[in-house]
């Protein structure tokens, strides 16, 4: 097992490594640098003043260099400026002197930029927002689990009945209608007096330091009824599947309680498929908490991640994609390490 850790480990690194690099080339073209330039400086520039900006702070660069300056293991950029006799440079910020600023200042330093829109450091608002994110996403999770469970459960314990037929087809509809429609009829219904229901509120901005049920009810409803149909059709194609085997007829036979049957004999077997979707739903949730968050205005990841891309913040944007890299290679690493303990016929090597 440890050797398998280790190899997925390696592997994970390299994944990281040349996604994140693709990330920074798309991030770091011309026109990304040229609307920078502009942006933080003036927007009536020339293109030889534009050009000028860009080489004084070392986008110039070679793309290679830089990303190696971004992830910490080249030394960082440095400009001195002929006239003035000034120093700046990658490393050299408000809160220390080129002759205290460090050489290396990138991703394995802990260093992650400085955000052009929110005027801070990218690791607080990641950190800030990240919180805020995950907080919806547990509340999702501890809705969206339990709910898809039992219905894939009920569902597959007997095939074809009409209880099947009925879960089944909630399960079909709530996996078919993504968040942007579930969550805008939501708040429809139950917070706008279209249908005379203000139960909840529309908006979710508040929830981010004060979560109550008003106010954070829709969007944890809007993120878990989507992935509730995904894992209960699974459960219940697993769970239909093994009660089918012949150790569970066996067991009918010897007179075992049907009761018994479910919960000592299919229920763990039944549950190894479905644990590996649900583990594969954090990279899944990660795109639909964007749409949830902009829609109910919740100031999370995917907020953040908008409206980096949005205002071309090129420093928060790269460290969104770090986050979300990270979580899926996790989240699948986990997934393969769970899946090895639930089936012991499973072997690692």
């Amino acid at each position: 097992m440890g050797m398998f850790i280790l190899k997925r480990s390696g592997l994970m690194i390299l994944t990281a490594l040349c996604l994140t690099f693709v990330v920074f080339f798309l991030t770091n073209l011309y026109p990304n640098l040229e609307k920078l330039a502009k942006t933080e400086g003036n927007m009536r520039m020339s293109d030889e003043q534009v050009i000028s900006w860009l080489d004084n702070r070392g986008y110039t660069q070679n793309v290679f260099k830089r990303y190696g300056e971004w992830l910490g293991i080249v030394p960082g950029f440095r400009h001195t400026d002929e006239e003035e006799g000034k120093i700046t440079g990658r490393c050299i910020r408000t809160s220390n002197t080129p002759e205290t600023a460090p050489n290396f200042c990138g991703v394995l330093q802990g260093d992650f930029g400085f955000s052009t829109v929110f005027k801070e450091p990218v690791s607080t608002i990641i950190g800030r927002r990240l919180g805020a994110t995950g907080k919806l996403m547990l509340f999702a999770f501890l809705v969206m689990v339990p709910m898809a469970l039992v219905i894939g459960i009920l569902a597959g314990m007997r095939e074809g009945s009409r209880t099947d037929r009925s879960l089944s087809t909630f399960a079909i509809a709530t996996s078919a209608t993504p968040e942007y429609v579930s969550g805008v009829i939501l708040i429809a219904v139950f917070a706008s007096s279209a249908f005379g229901l203000k139960w909840f509120k529309g908006t979710a901005t508040s929830a981010v330091d004060d979560a109550t049920f008003v106010n954070f009810t829709l969007p944890v409803l809007t993120i878990a009824l989507y992935g509730v149909g995904y894992i209960a059709r699974m459960t219940r194609a697993s769970m239909a599947e093994v009660m089918t085997a012949q150790y569970i007829r066996t067991a009918r036979l010897k007179g075992v309680s049907f009761a018994n049957i479910v919960i000592k004999h299919a229920l763990r077997n039944a549950l190894i498929a479905p644990f590996t979707v649900i583990m594969l739903q954090f990279p899944f949730l990660l795109t639909g908490v964007v749409i949830v968050e902009i829609l109910f205005n919740y100031k999370g990841f995917g907020w953040t991640l908008v409206q980096a891309a949005g205002n071309n913040d090129i420093e928060l944007l790269l460290s969104c994609s770090i986050v979300a890299v990270i979580v899926v290679l996790v989240t699948q690493l986990i997934s393969d390490i769970g899946y090895v303990f639930l089936n012991p016929r499973i072997r690692v090597s």
